[in-house]
């Protein structure tokens, strides 16, 4: 046979457990994956797993896409192309799946492929890679994994490009070294060059990691806090008050940013996050780091009482030995505009606060099919820091350091 190829990819035919291609539009990862995995399975029967982390049906698979190749390969006569199952006449078969549909159970019927291929795998999480990964374990099996990346703390990312597994292939891939790049996409590159902003443009064609996901709502105040070293150690200093930010929750997190203020200054030096745990035990996690506390600062409802003791979690914090206020009332998108005006004045630790890093690069609008326009935010696993961050933007010139000096020289900041 007879058949084009990037020259980039040729590793794909030598042996390696992963087989890592990563970068942006028009690099022909999954055009030169599926044309290797055809001509593998024609040369010798082979069980090959496609899949995605969702797949609602076999129109979101690579099932087409393998199609097409079969006859630009003119392996028409070789090939059955069924409706969820496509066959070799040597028995080579390729599978069709998502992940996030399987578990630990269902799951164990793929244990016999020979090659399992994720694609978009910037989007497949550490749950759906626990599951997956133990499963393909065929002597000889390989996982062929093509994405293109979004963040640099995606599981994908960091557990295959940033720490690939010992005897990994990883393989950066752009248009530049796809020598069959077409002229129409060429005009498309062009034209994105002159009219995207320098990170959409990046990311979706020279295959760099965005600072936040697409259209998260502090995407810019997050890079600039990236770019300007405020993602940092972000030290204790004894000498001014932790006030400590709740985002209230039970089935949902609970959410705590503790931060202290030099100024106009924030320093968030740690964020603690959790679900079903109450007010006590969080309490006492709390007086475990004997800080020079300020007062917990709640959101309007942790004024109201609770149904069965009639309490409020106010009361309750009250009768344990805090200092405890009630954040003001305010429409969620005031709140915002106010959380992207204190972002610009904020550092965040770079070990004890990355979770609350990390919510706010993916806090984010839904944008309804109906309309095509961003909606109100996405109520999910990332908004609840993010909620704790504008609860604390509306806090900021209430945190006081009732002891301070008036001439304090602010405090030091060890950019990394």
């Amino acid at each position: 046979m007879d058949a084009k190829f990037p020259r980039k990819l040729q590793p794909l035919f030598k042996p390696a457990r992963y087989k890592v291609a990563h970068g942006g539009r028009g690099g022909a990862k999954s055009w030169g994956f599926a044309r290797a995995l055809l001509i593998l399975g024609a040369q010798k029967p082979l069980r090959i797993l496609c899949t995605r982390e969702v797949q609602r049906s076999i129109k979101d698979s690579v099932h087409k896409l393998l199609k097409d190749q079969i006859q630009a390969l003119g392996l028409g006569a070789f090939y059955e192309v069924q409706n969820s199952v496509i066959k070799g006449a040597n028995g080579t078969e390729f599978l069709f799946a998502g992940l996030s549909d399987l578990t630990a159970e269902s799951i164990k019927s793929y244990e016999g492929v020979d090659i399992c291929w994720p694609e978009e795998a910037q989007a497949i999480s550490k749950r759906s890679w626990d599951i997956l990964i133990p499963t393909i374990r065929k002597p000889g099996s390989e996982i062929w994994i093509s994405m293109n990346p979004e963040l640099d703390t995606d599981e994908s990312w960091t557990r295959f490009v940033q720490n690939p597994p010992p005897g990994s292939v990883v393989i950066e891939i752009n248009y530049q070294d796809n020598p069959w790049f077409p002229d129409v996409l060429e005009k498309e590159r062009q034209h994105a060059q002159a009219t995207m902003t320098k990170v959409d443009y990046e990311n979706i064609w020279e295959g760099k990691c965005r600072p936040a996901v697409t259209g998260a709502i502090y995407a810019e105040e997050v890079a600039d806090l990236q770019a300007q070293g405020r993602f940092t150690d972000v030290s204790y200093d004894p000498a001014m008050k932790v006030h400590v930010i709740w985002d209230l929750g039970w089935n949902d997190s609970m959410s705590l940013i503790l931060v202290q203020r030099h100024l106009s200054t924030l320093r968030v030096i740690e964020y603690l996050e959790d679900s079903h745990k109450t007010l006590d035990w969080w309490s006492s996690e709390l007086r475990k780091r004997n800080h020079n506390w300020g007062s917990l600062w709640l959101p309007h409802d942790g004024a109201h009482g609770d149904y069965k003791t009639g309490k409020s979690a106010q009361t309750l914090l009250q009768e344990m030995g805090w200092s405890v206020e009630i954040t003001p009332s305010q429409p969620v998108e005031t709140g915002i505009r106010n959380a992207r005006m204190a972002l610009k004045q904020t550092h965040i630790d770079k070990t004890k606060a990355a979770r609350l890093l990390e919510c706010l690069k993916r806090y984010r609008r839904g944008v309804p099919a109906s309309t095509g326009e961003p909606g109100n935010p996405i109520h999910d696993e990332w908004s609840h820091g993010a909620d704790a961050f504008r609860y604390l933007a509306i806090d900021a010139e209430r945190l006081s350091n009732e002891t301070w000096g008036t001439a304090r020289a602010a405090p030091n900041l060890r950019v990394a």
